[in-house]
């Protein structure tokens, strides 16, 4: 599978500093040992009103991010660390959290009570990490990304946050 990572809104592309970051730190120790590093209190939120958060990312342009993860994923802490906690902290996309096997209630992009691990099934998100990026009415702006794989991640990111933010500028124009 490959994507061609762009620049997007002027902004430096995450793709191959992080990439060299994350290989960098692979190269020294394994996924499983690097999620047992501290988080330095950083956390990415859970998702609570999905409906809410993409009305809002929507009109800044913005797609929702939404990773679906899995406790104890060593992968998921990986992209959760040095992909998408750097984009929240610099303020340049909203992300938010579910956890696939999670009983925690939430609303969905209709507005609707469900439940994490119901919503997960309902997007038929069967592996994690799992990474969304979603529009009005919950709509999926571009391809997930599934997995991880340090070859390229930063790169499909970039690739499908232009992706998404070319497809909301779109809808707006019509």
């Amino acid at each position: 599978m490959t994507r061609n990572a762009a620049a997007h809104d002027g902004a430096a592309p995450v793709g191959l500093a992080r990439r060299r970051l994350v290989a960098a730190a692979l190269a020294v120790a394994p996924a499983a040992v690097l999620a047992q590093a501290p988080l330095h209190g950083q956390v990415l939120p859970a998702a609570g009103d999905l409906a809410r958060d993409i009305a809002a990312a929507a009109a800044r342009g913005q797609p929702l991010v939404v990773m679906v993860t899995l406790a104890g994923c060593p992968y998921c802490d990986v992209v959760r660390r040095h992909y998408l906690l750097p984009l929240l902290a610099e303020g340049r996309v909203p992300v938010v959290q579910i956890d696939m096997r999670s009983q925690g209630e939430m609303r969905s992009p209709s507005g609707q009570p469900v439940r994490e691990a119901v919503l997960a099934r309902q997007w038929k998100v069967t592996m994690a990490p799992t990474v969304l990026f979603l529009g009005p009415s919950g709509a999926e702006l571009a391809p997930r990304l599934r997995g991880y794989s340090e070859d390229f991640y930063g790169g499909y990111l970039d690739s499908a946050l232009e992706q998404s933010r070319a497809r909301l500028a779109a809808a707006r124009r019509s």
